[in-house]
């Protein structure tokens, strides 16, 4: 019997076709779980044996409507496939192929919208994935795109944030908004993992945050320290428990109308939220801090970016503390060379940090920025 437990859950492991399947029976009752496990074994052992229930003639929109029931979709395939679904949804899936996906990129080309090629490639990639399924399901016998390449993507500019533009930004900001803001740049979280964060995640203690959700497996649960500013943002408003961000004491969903807002009374250039990102991981470089310990830190591992030397750096709680200590010196030298440029020219923009504590009244677009001292 291959059971054993997982705290007071029973799990079991299958050998099948000389790969495991591990999995939990739900339940803390042995009996009840080598049941379970019996049943799953045999339901493996079914499909195994199971010959493939090819469909020729079936369309796109089916095999995708059978994609998305078997639970294989993502909210970005889903949105992906709105797209994809109007042209390819009557076509039959034999009848895909290169020229029918070169009509597809030329009409998307012509959309009021007109998306660049790095998002067709997107849309395109989630149709070889759709087909890719149904082949490995035995639903179709091969995927017709298989070897189909992408349109070559121009590098894009990212714009990075200065300094002297965070503090502008943050003096125009609703306080709940400044909080968002200075934990993105401040350990390169991506927008849903910041306002996903709980307060049971935090250890004030040791100064770390445990980034919980992400949206690719390299940044689930991995460790960020807390820079000093960050946590004394933090502790001024802590609590025990729930969601970190929050408006009016319900959780923070969307900052789409309070950061545009914010940037307009800001008076800066267009900044998307996403390049906070891009911003704490430029500031982390600048500061001295090594790839891979960059890379740790904000959850960006790649397999495709990954040299052979990476297979050999091992990135502790340590080298995170020592590159964030980095940060925080750069942080410090660029406010003080900001501080003497302004002393320099009375006449520039006077800035002022956010507090770190209150509440936030009034909804995004109504909310009055916070007055430089």
């Amino acid at each position: 019997m291959s059971l054993y437990k997982r705290n007071s859950i029973w799990w079991c492991s299958i050998f099948m076709n000389g790969e495991r399947v591990c999995e939990s029976t739900g339940t803390s009752n042995r009996r009840k779980a080598e049941q379970i496990e019996r049943q799953r074994r045999e339901e493996l052992n079914d499909r195994r044996h199971r010959a493939p229930q090819m469909n020729p003639e079936i369309t796109f929109g089916a095999l995708a409507a059978r994609f998305i029931a078997d639970g294989m979709s993502t909210p970005y395939s889903l949105d992906r496939l709105q797209h994809l679904l109007p042209f390819f949804s009557d076509v039959l899936v034999r009848e895909i192929n290169r020229s029918l996906v070169r009509k597809y990129r030329q009409e998307r080309y012509q959309e009021k919208t007109s998306p660049k090629p790095a998002t067709v490639n997107r849309d395109l990639s989630v149709l070889r994935r759709v087909l890719n399924w149904g082949s490995e399901e035995g639903i179709i016998s091969t995927n017709p795109l298989g070897k189909l390449r992408l349109e070559r993507e121009r590098r894009t500019k990212r714009p990075v944030m200065s300094v002297r533009e965070e503090h502008i930004l943050m003096a125009h900001a609703p306080l709940h908004l400044q909080r968002i803001i200075r934990c993105a740049l401040d350990t390169g979280m991506r927008r849903g993992e910041v306002l996903s964060q709980r307060w049971e995640d935090l250890d004030f203690d040791n100064r770390i945050l445990h980034v919980s959700h992400s949206k690719t497996p390299e940044g689930e649960s991995r460790i960020v320290p807390l820079t000093g500013r960050l946590h004394d943002m933090l502790i001024a408003f802590r609590k025990d428990r729930g969601i970190i961000f929050t408006y009016e004491d319900s959780p923070v969903k969307i900052v789409k109308t309070s950061w545009a807002a914010s940037l307009r009374r800001a008076g800066l250039r267009h900044f998307r939220f996403h390049d906070l990102r891009h911003s704490a991981n430029t500031r982390l470089m600048l500061a001295g801090v090594i790839q891979e310990a960059r890379r740790e830190l904000i959850g960006h591992s790649s397999q495709h970016s990954r040299d052979v030397n990476d297979r050999y750096s091992q990135i502790g709680l340590a080298e995170l503390k020592d590159a964030i200590a980095k940060l925080e010196l750069w942080l410090n030298a660029q406010a003080q060379l900001l501080e003497k440029q302004e002393a320099a020219t009375p006449s520039s923009v006077t800035t002022t940090s956010p507090p770190t504590a209150g509440k936030a009244t009034g909804n995004d677009e109504n909310q009055q920025p916070t007055q430089p001292a």
